[in-house]
């Protein structure tokens, strides 16, 4: 007799206990945005005269050159990202083909 309701206990737990899995039919959607600019290293010596005109002003003479880059953007904009360093600061300077700081 205690088998049987050991049985039937048992039983009627295991019944409570039961886990109904359903599907989850959430629609998740990722959307994978796409960074169009292209930077492309430049020597600094075939910066255009525009921005080496820039680098010689008085603002920046300090400022020593160590890398180059040619920027253009989703808009076609272009410019030039100049590295340099003073010290033991550096700074990234975007100057325009046409030697204008861009901001």
């Amino acid at each position: 007799m205690k088998n049987l309701i050991l049985g039937a206990a048992i039983l009627a737990f295991a019944s409570v206990s039961t886990v109904k899995a359903n599907d989850i039919k959430t629609q998740v959607t990722m959307v994978a945005q796409q960074d169009s600019t292209t930077k492309t290293p430049v020597k600094i010596e075939e910066l255009p005269d525009a921005v080496k005109a820039t680098l010689a002003s008085d603002k920046y003479k300090d400022w020593a050159p160590i890398a180059a880059f040619k920027i253009t953007d989703a808009s076609k904009a272009e410019y030039y990202q100049v590295d340099a360093k003073k010290g033991e600061e550096t700074a990234s300077l975007k100057i325009g083909k046409d030697g204008v700081v861009v901001q």
